[in-house]
């Protein structure tokens, strides 16, 4: 049964309401509708240029409609009378194909017609820094291990702990917040959903840290390498396709003995081919799960201050250890360590869905699995593909790999490619600092 917003402001108190959608580049935008309003909006949805946003259109296109999702509706813990509704965008009548959410509803339904329904959980990294944003907020956050540090977590414990309390009533499940490798570093765990559930909450969750981080005089970066030096923000995502849809729901078709070294971790030969697919369209994949010019910094970084990076940059997959691009900590499901904290929510999903179907649909073989420490005998790999070394290069990875790039949807493909080709050309653009100091005098 379809959520009645208006119905649901008169139950909850609700004043106004965020119809809210995610653009190509992940940025999150938002109309403020009052409650009376909200009747004619679920029906039509909100109008919007989409050419001020981030997405390929020109100020010549009709009105793109963000019409709310009922099911995704949150009312804002820390600011009851307002309530967040996530939207999907049409355009005349029809889905704006290009549309982050729309590009995930769209796998999900691909996903379905096989049988299969995708259910992640993330694990999302962030920095609590000064409000201009040069300098870790916590000037005692100084050791050298940070990781875990109880004292450096206290010290921040009003702000995690406000966000770690409206996730509890939020009823998303979260179970444990830690201070994470990088000084000023954090990460939450809530519970694994439906991909469509998981995508919407972690797009809510980023909304939700920064806006708490804002009210106590902080502010919440997801970027992926803020600080040189220091470990960067990871997202990592919890991958298994079950029967059913629903949390709790279903059986997983991942869990079982499949053939070969992903049978003896405990997955089965579907389990296997979807990682197949990831592994086969990884440097492809690249490109959306690490979507901006500074995700490079954290995928091919030196060693860090900790004495790791805790990314991979070549394709490789493992058991129980998180020095490669996947890992399988147990039965039924992997791990994939490649995207970082700019990844947008509903593209990071669909991604995983496209590649694993793909492997699906061709039984890929994962490939061999490799138990070495990659930090340290990584050199000794010579058959895996590294991953991308810029930006352009992930790009053109995405272009050439037809398989990929197709499953993800023509119209959201050329859009994607052409914004982001010209962020990268705006990057190469810029003058910087470093040519000064080492061309200058050449």
């Amino acid at each position: 049964m379809t959520q009645d917003l208006a119905e649901f402001a008169r139950e909850k108190g609700v004043r106004y309401f965020m119809i809210s959608f995610t653009d190509l580049f992940g940025g999150q935008r938002a109309k403020l509708v009052p409650a009376q309003a909200i009747g004619d909006m679920q029906k039509d949805g909100a109008g919007f240029a989409g050419f001020a946003t981030w997405l390929d259109m020109t100020p010549a296109f009709p009105d793109m409609l963000a019409v709310p999702d009922p099911a995704s509706v949150v009312q804002l813990p820390w600011k009851p009378e307002v309530a967040w509704v996530a939207a999907n965008c049409m355009m005349e009548g029809e889905e704006v194909a290009q549309a982050p959410r729309n590009v995930l509803r769209r796998q999900i339904a691909a996903a379905a017609e096989a049988g299969l329904h995708v259910k992640s959980g993330i694990e999302a990294e962030y920095f609590l820094l000064t409000p201009a944003g040069d300098a870790i907020s916590d000037p005692y956050d100084t050791a050298e291990k940070p990781c875990y540090d109880q004292q450096a977590v206290m010290r921040r414990y009003d702000v995690v702990r406000e966000i770690c309390d409206h996730m509890l009533d939020l009823g998303w499940g979260p179970y444990q917040t830690d201070h994470e490798d990088a000084n000023g570093q954090f990460e939450m765990n809530w519970a694994f959903d439906d991909a469509l559930v998981t995508a919407d909450r972690h797009s809510f969750f980023k909304f939700m840290v920064k806006s708490v981080a804002e009210a106590h005089g902080l502010r919440a970066t997801f970027m992926p390498k803020p600080i040189e030096g220091l470990t960067g923000n990871g997202c990592h995502v919890h991958v298994s396709a079950w029967d059913a849809p629903g949390a709790d729901a279903g059986r997983n078709v991942f869990d079982g003995t499949g053939p070969g070294p992903a049978g003896e971790l405990g997955l089965s030969a579907d389990g296997a081919h979807f990682l197949g697919g990831i592994m086969r369209h990884a440097p492809a994949m690249a490109a959306i799960t690490n979507p901006v010019v500074n995700s490079y910094k954290r995928i091919n970084a030196p060693v860090t201050h900790s004495g790791a990076t805790w990314a991979p940059n070549t394709v490789t997959w493992s058991g129980n250890n998180r020095t490669h691009m996947v890992r399988v900590p147990g039965p039924g499901r992997f791990e994939l360590r490649l995207a970082d904290g700019a990844a947008n929510p509903y593209l990071l999903q669909a991604a995983i869905i496209a590649a694993g179907l793909s492997g699906l649909k061709d039984e890929a073989d994962p490939g061999p699995r490799l138990d070495i420490d990659m930090y340290a005998d990584g050199h000794t790999v010579t058959e895996a593909p590294r991953l991308p070394l810029n930006l352009l290069d992930a790009l053109r990875a995405f272009e050439a790999d037809g398989a990929f790039s197709g499953a993800m949807g023509e119209a959201f493909t050329a859009a994607y490619l052409k914004l982001k080709n010209r962020e990268w050309h705006s990057f190469v653009s810029h003058f910087s600092r470093w040519e000064k100091e080492n061309a200058l005098d050449i």
